[in-house]
């Protein structure tokens, strides 16, 4: 039986005392708070009694004594009157109801009776008042002989007695029903609520560049670029009175990411949505290209196609360019890519470029810039990722960034060979929905191959399918590392299904491990972790 926590020595004393010496089939309930329309109620202790009744007592400490009719305390230097047994009186009748009318229980009234024990007050034998009997009232000398008492007084009565099961279910009702327990999901929207004010007070890093038209804003992971960058497009596309409204293009290089940006601009009033909304390769289909290259064909995509693209931007009228162009996840862009950037603006010298980057972000083997000046501006705390996760990837992440999230679950280390690290991280799936995770709240992401369900998805809904599903889909989302940047999950299990030595696997790593914002989950081999990520985050994970 767990000991209570009590305000009173008084309540402690008789608590223990009964509980040191009652039949190991009794249970005694303390505290019992019970809140009616007419008003509150407090019953000091409830002590179920099988095969005899149930005992409601009303625990008094300091001196209690009759006088003139009716009871009084002294205690602390202070006396008050008092009516301990009216007391007890309204919380047995207020509890029984209780009890009565919860849909469990079914087995009628059964023996319920009321004490006073006053421990520290004397009653001789033959004390009797009208309302108080004396078995009804136990002090002092009585304490050694508390069960027995109660007991004694607990059958009295020609009503039913309670069985052992019937005082179980009885505690389990004072106990309560379809309790609220600890909601992993909720404790995540109280966070993300927070990082989303914060985020937005960070927006008005966005008045500084109202008179700069060449800026790159540089953040590691959950620094909060992405909804900069976005909300640096809409203010560009709405004006203002020191800037007309112009005519912008959002881009950035991942499918998914760009889906995320279709659907939050797409909600947009129309007057502030961006002119173009896509990825690099879209940039070209806007300008009239429909024939393209095979996805492991870089000469084409690094070469043929920002020159082609360039090559139709000298051919488009005016109406169909742009004023500015704000780039997200930038420093996946190729050096020939912002060719075509600067030929699509309509003043190419003065026109507005608006960079968001993260050079620890960078997975693929691509090293453009852009080919003018840009203003640099650093954003160095990380508002969307727990401490534990931040904490956890700091080691890969700019040296400068400062973690700024709420405090979440340890970072945990599933420990498996990287060949047995997908069916592990399908195990840890079951495990998450145990804990009371929703299966749209978790993202099982790889680092090395797809996982067989991101495949078949892929193929069965093609592209634009397999990343709506990221919204609107009822399931795990799987996805890889690559495809998955400036997108996030509440839960991530990052499967480490590679060998040390691929390309850049240091950071696919941070990616990866970035994406979390509640609880992240790392499956795979120690040895290669500790490879990949190095010694920081060797020990973050507990590698050794």
């Amino acid at each position: 039986m767990t000991k209570p926590t009590f305000t009173t020595e008084s309540e402690r004393h008789v608590w223990q005392t009964l509980t040191d010496a009652m039949p190991p089939d009794w249970q005694v309930v303390a505290n019992v708070r019970l809140m009616t329309e007419r008003r509150d109620h407090e019953v000091d202790l409830v002590v179920l009694i099988p095969d005899a009744g149930i005992v409601v007592a009303e625990v008094k400490g300091g001196s209690v004594y009759y006088e003139d009719g009716g009871w009084w305390l002294t205690s602390g230097g202070q006396t008050r009157s008092i009516d301990p047994m009216g007391q007890v009186s309204d919380g047995l009748y207020e509890l029984r109801r209780y009890v009565e009318e919860d849909p469990r229980w079914s087995g009628g009234r059964v023996r319920w009776t009321k004490a006073l024990i006053a421990p520290y007050t004397d009653f001789a034998d033959d004390f009797a008042a009208p309302e108080s009997p004396r078995w009804a009232v136990h002090g002092r000398r009585d304490m050694d002989d508390l069960p027995a008492r109660l007991e004694a007084a607990a059958r009295k009565g020609d009503l039913a007695v309670p069985s052992a099961a019937q005082c179980d279910l009885l505690r389990e009702i004072l106990a309560g029903r379809s309790l609220p327990v600890r909601d992993v999901v909720a404790l995540a929207a109280e966070h993300e609520a927070r990082a989303e004010r914060l985020t937005a007070e960070q927006a008005t890093l966005l008045k500084v560049t109202r008179l700069l038209n060449r800026v790159e804003v540089r953040g590691g992971a959950g620094s909060g670029k992405t909804v900069l960058a976005l909300a640096q497009a809409r203010e560009l596309a709405r004006g203002s009175a020191e800037s007309p409204a112009q005519r912008v293009a959002l881009v950035c290089y991942s499918i998914g990411l760009a889906a995320h940006f279709k659907r939050l601009t797409e909600t947009w009033p129309r007057h502030q949505r961006p002119a173009f909304v896509g990825t690099f390769e879209e940039l070209g289909r806007y300008c009239g290209i429909d024939e393209f290259g095979a996805r492991d064909n870089p000469d084409f995509w690094e070469r043929e196609l920002p020159e082609q693209i360039a090559a139709k931007a000298a051919e488009l009228p005016d109406g169909k360019r742009f004023d500015s162009f704000v780039v997200d996840e930038a420093q996946d862009f190729a050096d020939l890519w912002w060719q075509p950037v600067v030929a699509l603006l309509r003043d190419p010298d003065q026109g507005g470029l608006y960079v968001y980057s993260d050079e620890n972000q960078r997975v693929f083997d691509r090293f453009g810039r852009p080919p003018m000046a840009l203003v640099p501006l650093v954003l160095d705390r990380n508002l969307r990722n727990t401490k534990q996760i931040a904490e956890a990837f700091r080691p890969l992440a700019p040296a400068r960034m400062y973690a700024g999230g709420d405090s979440g679950p340890d970072v945990e280390l599933v420990r498996c060979t990287s060949d047995e690290a997908i069916n592990a991280a399908d195990d840890v799936v079951d495990s998450l929905f145990e804990d009371g995770w929703e299966a749209t709240d978790i993202a099982l992401l790889t680092t090395g191959r797809r996982h067989p369900v991101q495949v078949e998805q892929q193929e069965s809904l093609g592209q634009e399918g397999y990343w709506r599903s990221f919204w609107d889909g009822d399931d795990v989302f799987y996805g890889h590392v690559l495809g998955c940047k400036g997108l996030e999950r509440r839960v991530v299990i990052l499967c480490v299904n590679e060998k040390v030595g691929q390309e850049r696997a240091r950071e696919r790593l941070y990616v990866g491990m970035s994406r979390a914002t509640e609880q992240l989950i790392v499956v795979g081999d120690p040895d290669v972790i500790a490879e990949i990520g190095g010694p920081g985050v060797a020990a973050r994970l507990g590698c050794g």
